[in-house]
């Protein structure tokens, strides 16, 4: 019998595999901005969608990236992947590194975009209570968005991925995912691992900052390496696609 799979994107035919997992406000079609930049004859990427979001919306479960990367695992194995490289975005941060502690030798590179680290956003109680009040309030959600992204864009765009952060995704899995990525740490369970890390932030994002990385990621992850896209804040797959796909595509054909 076959076992019940998360809902996906798969893009290109190449023989590099790369699975892509999105932010708290986002979905697998957070990805498709980067589709006409990326090398489909190199590469073959999955954008991945939680339980609760996206393709898998009507899919229950603990909404938990412990959950989240059980699932990862079993659809690499439907696909045939041995291994693999990694992408997470925001709240992906924290989702890429479980995939990793729940199966190290499958993982061979991950990059980190504007990723919250192991330890979480260690928010504080009344940061916390605003973001939860973001879960039903897509006005509220839009603030976020444009605040991530350093109050210089359109309204519309932080508008628009509010909306459809809304239409995409379930509350009770939105709600569910935000504690595991504000408020919990397991840094040490990755401190000192040896897969190669890039982490790529926006120059523009005001609380995903070079110095959160060094004194992050970078310490943790002895083969990480840091890169800043230009003119881009808290979504660089929107603000800056080609820029990234660049960086992300240089990065994984690394030897």
């Amino acid at each position: 019998m076959t076992p019940t799979l998360n809902g996906y994107v798969r893009i290109g035919h190449g023989p590099r595999n790369v699975l892509a997992m999105n932010g708290w406000f986002g979905s697998a079609e957070d990805w498709c901005a980067l589709v006409p930049w990326l090398d489909t004859e190199a590469f073959t990427y999955v954008f991945f969608d939680y339980r609760g979001y996206g393709r898998s919306r009507e899919r229950d479960g603990a909404f938990s990236f412990e959950e989240a990367a059980r699932d990862v695992v079993a659809l690499a194995d439907h696909l045939g992947w041995k291994t693999f490289s990694l992408i997470g975005h925001s709240m992906g941060g924290v989702a890429i590194q479980r995939v990793l502690l729940s199966a190290p030798e499958r993982i061979e590179r991950m990059a980190a975009v504007c990723a919250v680290p192991a330890c979480g956003s260690r928010m504080n109680d009344a940061r916390l209570t605003a973001f939860r009040a973001a879960i039903d309030d897509e006005q509220r959600r839009a603030g976020i968005i444009a605040f991530s992204t350093g109050n210089r864009l359109t309204p519309r765009f932080a508008a628009h991925l509010a909306r459809e952060s809304l239409r995409l995704s379930r509350a009770d899995a939105f709600a569910a995912y935000l504690p595991h990525w504000a408020a919990n740490d397991f840094s040490a369970l990755v401190e000192g691992n040896a897969t190669p890390v890039k982490i790529c932030i926006g120059e523009h994002d005001p609380t995903i900052t070079a110095d959160l990385m060094a004194r992050t990621w970078l310490a943790w992850y002895p083969h990480a390496t840091l890169e800043t896209i230009a003119n881009a804040g808290h979504y660089p797959m929107y603000e800056a696609p080609v820029m990234l796909a660049t960086a992300l595509e240089n990065w994984l054909t690394q030897p």
